[in-house]
């Protein structure tokens, strides 16, 4: 069936209906006179007479009302699936992919998804934990979350979480027996914890600001690893330097467990932020999931 033909079957039922061509033309936002053209159209095509008209009323005749009746239980069925639309575009329904990495994994979604879940019952969630950059639109995933300054300019990204350091710690244990580094530079003379990225393969380097100066430091020690708890119990037990992230220390900076070094080379960045592409209209779902993550402070 082509589209004018559905519509003007609609338009038949509303002033079968209305039994007025004013009163059905405003509810379908159209001219009378428009109206009244659809119909004769709707009529010669069919080669039946469906409406019985005077200058004061106007009805279905008996052809009319049988196809009426015919068509009821099929318009009715279209009107509610177009009510079921308004509801997916008002309520928080479906199903939203979303990929993070692992620091934004435990430390923004474990916290803070269960009671989205709850709250949500119509919405279903994976996560996939990827150390990539991942192409969110390529992989079909509904939207990412990626530190700040990683994500693409074409990208709407939301703060979820603040500002973050990656600073450097050691044990007083491991201080007594080495001098504290004063500068970036002086890391040369440490053993210093080394990070394997999973996705190139490379060593991180340890990266340090300091009045507008940037500087990468390749770091060498007598462990390389790829998983944060590894680290932390040999930055723990004294054996190196870490180069951790504040929250992840900072009960151990509190007890006195771990000292910072190199305070001033420790500049905030961008903390971890949702992103999805542009559109005109956010999906519910994804909306109500930004609304619950979204970063205040």
């Amino acid at each position: 069936m082509q589209r004018t033909q559905l519509n003007d079957l609609f338009a038949f039922a509303a002033v079968a209906r209305e039994r007025s061509f004013t009163r059905a033309a405003a509810a379908l936002g159209i001219s009378p006179s428009a109206l009244s053209h659809a119909m004769r159209g709707l009529e010669a095509r069919l080669g039946v007479r469906l409406l019985a008209r005077t200058t004061r009323s106007v009805a279905p005749t008996e052809a009319g009302q049988r196809l009426l009746q015919s068509l009821a239980p099929a318009l009715a069925g279209i009107e509610d699936g177009l009510a079921a639309l308004d509801a997916w575009r008002d309520q928080p329904l479906g199903a939203l992919r979303i990929t993070t990495f692992t620091y934004a994994a435990q430390r923004v979604l474990a916290p803070r998804l269960p009671a989205f879940l709850l709250a949500h019952p119509g919405i279903d969630v994976e996560v996939v934990v990827d150390n990539g950059l991942t192409d969110i639109v390529a992989d079909g995933f509904d939207a990412g979350i990626r530190f700040g300054d990683t994500v693409e300019q074409d990208m709407i990204a939301v703060r979820i979480g603040p500002d973050l350091r990656t600073i450097v710690v050691g044990t007083p244990d491991y201080f007594a027996r080495h001098p504290a580094p004063q500068t970036p530079d002086d890391l040369k003379d440490h053993a210093c914890i080394g990070y394997r990225l999973r996705t190139s393969g490379g060593l991180l380097p340890w990266e340090f600001t300091h009045e507008g100066r940037e500087i990468r430091i390749r770091t060498h020690g007598p462990l390389v690893v790829d998983d944060v708890e590894v680290a932390l119990a040999a930055v723990r037990a004294g054996a190196v330097l870490g180069y951790q992230m504040e929250q992840d220390v900072a009960e151990d900076l509190a007890s006195g467990r771990l000292v910072q070094v190199l305070d001033a080379w420790c500049q905030p960045f961008a903390g971890c932020h949702l992103y999805h592409p542009s559109r005109r209209q956010t999906p519910p779902a994804l909306r109500a999931l930004i609304d619950a993550l979204r970063y205040e402070g």
